[in-house]
């Protein structure tokens, strides 16, 4: 039913109103105790003991969490939470607030079931975000860490180490986004002339803290494996925690059917989806296994959630599955994903992580 709405009512309103929208109304319910049990009852998937995951130094029900980009400022945890996602990520959040690119900016491709976004990084900024976690679920929340559109590349770490340290104390995890596609000149971070010297000093803030967290890095799709394999070499020497792949696409694959695919932006969805698995696979490989890797990017169903797990994922984001699948998505994935376990003779999921390496 949600699938038909989406595509004949909610696809014809402007895709980032339309996301508000949603946005808020999952605040709205998440603020009552009545409205959340509703929202577990109606869509939570039932707790699964073959699919917990043991991870960073943290307990997941299982597998499947929210990816960064759709909760920025971490308004509606609680009703996310309630859907059942096994961690939520919260941002990107910027130092300052900033209002990002201008509109539009968000755009659906339903031909492709896919998106294309260039907000970057619109944030109320660190100081209202730690305000809004304070009422934050019980369910780990991971933030996304960024710099403002005007802070030079050479000041980047001041940046990154601001929004670390002001909200250190409402995360779970922290991650490192120098890939998004939408602030200028941004995943330039990800070459080692600069790298190298963000990681160290965030790792130096970690290390100043009373109590250590993971700190994981985002790298993007439109890499190369040599470059690739220099940014697993500098994350696992700066004591990096963990590798999120994949961000959003610059390229348009050649069988894109939708008219929207000309909008610049970072492409993600279904036409991520064997890209962003193939990184993880190669990212497993050439670590050995050393640098755990959570896999995002094209995750539709419970099917996507094996592939990325055998490829070498310890856990698994979505986004635009999410927003095309609607609020069954979690209960629904996590249901394909048992069935396909069973078919297998699988009883829990360390007997596939990196099965395909």
């Amino acid at each position: 039913m949600y699938r038909s709405l989406y595509r004949h009512l909610l696809s014809r309103m402007d895709a980032e109103w339309i996301h508000g929208v949603a946005l808020s109304s999952l605040a709205a319910a998440g603020a009552f105790p009545l409205s959340r049990a509703l929202l577990q009852r109606l869509f939570a998937p039932y707790a699964d003991s073959s699919l917990r995951v043991q991870a960073f130094g943290l307990r997941f029900a299982h597998p499947l969490g929210l990816a960064a980009g759709f909760d920025k400022d971490g308004t509606a945890l609680r009703g996310l939470a309630a859907l059942g996602f096994s961690f939520i990520e919260v941002g990107t959040v910027t130092p300052q607030p900033q209002a990002g690119n201008p509109k539009p900016r968000l755009f659906r491709l339903l031909e492709d079931r896919a998106l294309i976004n260039r907000l970057g990084f619109p944030s109320s900024g660190m100081v209202q975000v730690a305000h809004n976690l304070r009422w934050r679920p019980a369910t780990p929340i991971a933030i996304s860490l960024g710099k403002n559109k005007e802070t030079p590349l050479g000041a980047a770490l001041r940046d990154y180490r601001a929004v670390l340290e002001h909200l250190y104390a409402y995360g779970d995890l922290f991650v490192v986004n120098v890939s998004s596609p939408n602030t200028p000149e941004l995943r330039r971070l990800q070459s080692d002339a600069y790298l190298n010297d963000l990681l160290a000093g965030l790792r130096q803030s970690v290390d100043a803290q009373p109590v250590a967290k993971p700190l994981l890095l985002k790298i993007a799709p439109d890499l190369s494996l040599d470059e690739i394999e220099v940014i697993c070499a500098l994350a696992l020497q700066n004591g990096i925690s963990g590798i999120i792949a994949t961000n959003t696409m610059l390229e348009r694959p050649p069988n894109l059917r939708s008219v929207a695919a000309r909008e610049s932006g970072g492409l993600s969805g279904a036409p991520l989806r064997d890209r962003s698995t193939a990184i993880v696979q190669y990212i497993h490989r050439v670590t050995e296994g050393k640098l755990p890797v959570i896999g995002v990017g094209g995750v539709f169903s419970g099917a996507d959630l094996w592939a990325k797990l055998c490829a070498g994922a310890t856990l698994v984001q979505a986004y635009t599955g999410f927003v095309y699948e609607g609020l069954a998505f979690v209960k629904r994935a996590l249901r394909e994903l048992k069935q396909i376990m069973a078919a297998e003779g699988v009883r829990n999921l360390n007997e596939i992580i990196g099965k395909t390496d």
